[in-house]
């Protein structure tokens, strides 16, 4: 699986561009603007969009989804339930941050905890990780050891957890029992900033280090 990432919005947030090197076949995870950045790269790869996918209702990483998923005739898939309230909010939140007017919509297919996404041959695992916000979901592929994890977690930093229903705990339990245990190899992509591991911010990350939160939940090896 071949994964690029397009900065968009004056946010720079991280879509992603993902394709099953297999099939040719691409899902486009948070596509909160910039719409034709986001063409100009499928063009670019001359793949085929299959769907949308969505980790969380903030503007900047969904405001564009129903336009771009409505361009190519595919569709969207996440976050969770959880997250209708956040986009039912998006002519409000275009309003507050000086975006382009967005529309609220229905996606077509809420996510929940355990279950999957596919395109082309590849497979996605969705966790379900509240904090941010509480319906914000992950996708993982275990065979590539990638994770998309919106912004649950950066390099070196967490996600806020000061807008509308947000919970610390609940953000640093998502990161400890849902995250963590997939494995310190993993490479994940945040919804801004570098990319980074786990295992890295296991060790670093004066949030969620080993250090300061004592390591794993539940009794996994510290």
């Amino acid at each position: 699986m071949k994964v690029t990432l397009i900065p968009v919005t004056p946010f720079q947030q991280n879509c992603s561009l993902l394709v099953c090197e297999a099939t040719g076949r691409a899902a486009v995870v948070d596509p909160g603007g910039d719409l034709e950045v986001i063409q100009r790269e499928v063009e670019r790869q001359q793949v085929t969009v299959e769907k949308v996918l969505l980790t969380h209702g903030h503007i900047d990483h969904c405001a564009g989804a129903k336009t771009l998923a409505d361009h190519y005739g595919v569709p969207i898939e996440g976050p969770h339930e959880d997250e209708r309230f956040w986009i039912e909010k998006l002519p409000d939140q275009s309003t507050r941050f000086g975006f382009p007017a967005a529309q609220a919509f229905e996606p077509n297919r809420w996510l929940h905890d355990g279950d999957t996404v596919q395109f082309g041959d590849e497979t996605l695992e969705v966790y379900h990780c509240p904090g941010h916000t509480p319906g914000h979901v992950v996708f993982f592929s275990r065979k590539h050891r990638i994770a998309i994890v919106g912004d649950v977690l950066f390099a070196g930093s967490i996600g806020r957890t000061d807008f509308p229903r947000g919970n610390h705990a609940d953000l640093i339990r998502s990161i400890r029992e849902k995250l963590w245990p997939l494995g310190d190899d993993v490479t994940f992509v945040p919804g801004h900033g570098p990319v980074s591991t786990f295992g890295e911010e296991r060790r670093t990350n004066p949030y969620v280090a080993d250090r300061v939160t004592g390591g794993m939940a539940h009794g996994v090896a510290r």
